[in-house]
């Protein structure tokens, strides 16, 4: 682009040839993750996509949106910038399993002061990566560049991810019956939630991001910001094969506000702690924190970044087919009848 016809908007504070840039240089990442679907390529007012209606009587579009929040301060602080983009996928392709859907395709937004190239690379990056693993494409996505919005240094990310399912296919909870049982599938870490206090105990605890996490062998850096774990390929496997009656999304707001999401009003989880292995990061944050495992369980996921709720005779295969996927997998809990209309829906049992 010509000097003379950009350089009102540069001394703005806008840089037209960074972002010109930045698109020549994910080009290349981001085709790497088009599916058949794909029509168009980036660069374009809109992405194209064609969906395979092949085999579904009803199909249904499935949307969801969401961000990374203030775990990006930790990505900022450590300037470590190729992970955030993997929770950003997560956040959304994760929700929208839940109701059974396919992913089909992503968009991203990164918002920032001043466009760094190399950053905008790294995070873009990781966005691809979380498009591949969850089988789905990055059809498009916005850069802007708002000089004086963001302090040096910083941006923000939204994203937003697009499904399908056939209408009879939807998993709704609405079939969740007494008797049936709760299988918690493993978190990777924190995932993307409960960072505005898990940034005010790492400043309490005095240790720097290349300590090693207190119970692990990795540096505090890498264990907080570990991405977001993606279930797509494992939904998709068990959906295949068996009537699965619900799922969780663990985010924020933990078991206790997640959970009853998918419940008919009639039931109540309880869950067992102690099931599944709680990962050493959530036993320091208590400790650091003083807090009880039930707060610990309203604002974290504590190694339960999933939850599936199948019927009893399912269980002993599907835990069987978890374990053949080198899926971490527990059976937490059950369900049982609601003992009121006022009676919480989720009971966790301590010992």
């Amino acid at each position: 682009m010509s000097e003379d016809r950009s350089r009102a908007y540069t001394e703005a504070g806008v840089d037209i040839n960074a972002g010109n840039a930045l698109v020549d240089r994910i080009k290349h990442v981001v085709a790497d993750t088009h599916t058949k679907g794909v029509l168009s390529d980036i660069g374009g007012f809109g992405g194209l996509f064609k969906p395979d209606l092949s085999g579904m009587e009803e199909p249904v579009l499935v949307s969801g949106t969401d961000g990374v929040g203030t775990k990006l301060k930790l990505a900022f602080m450590f300037d470590k910038h190729d992970t955030v983009g993997i929770d950003l996928v997560a956040m959304s392709v994760n929700d929208i399993l839940v109701q059974g859907a396919k992913p089909l395709f992503f968009l991203d937004y990164f918002a920032t002061g001043k466009l760094d190239v190399d950053k905008a690379e790294q995070v873009v990056a990781g966005v691809a990566a979380g498009c591949r693993k969850s089988k789905m494409a990055l059809l498009g996505g916005e850069t802007a560049e708002m000089a004086d919005m963001y302090e040096e240094g910083e941006y923000d990310l939204a994203g937003f991810c697009v499904g399908m399912v056939d209408n009879a296919n939807i998993v709704d909870g609405s079939n969740i019956r007494v008797g049936d049982v709760v299988i918690g599938i493993g978190s990777t870490g924190i995932h993307s939630n409960g960072y505005t206090l898990v940034r005010k105990l790492f400043e309490k605890s005095g240790l720097s991001g290349d300590d090693i996490m207190p119970g692990t062998d990795k540096p505090v850096a890498e264990v907080l910001l570990e991405p977001t774990a993606i279930y797509t390929e494992t939904v998709n496997v068990l959906m295949r094969d068996f009537a699965i009656k619900g799922m969780v999304h663990v985010t924020g707001g933990g078991f206790y506000d997640n959970i009853p999401r998918v419940l008919p009003s009639s039931v109540a989880a309880s869950i067992t702690f102690g099931s599944w292995d709680v990962l050493p990061v959530f036993k320091w944050l208590k400790e650091q924190g003083d807090l009880s495992w039930p707060e610990m369980l309203q604002i974290f996921n504590c190694g339960i970044g999933y939850v599936l709720i199948v019927s009893a005779n399912d269980k002993d295969e599907i835990m069987s087919r978890l374990e053949a996927m080198h899926q971490d997998a527990w059976v937490i809990g059950n369900i049982e009848k609601r003992s009121s209309k006022d009676a919480e829906q989720v009971d966790v049992v301590f010992a």
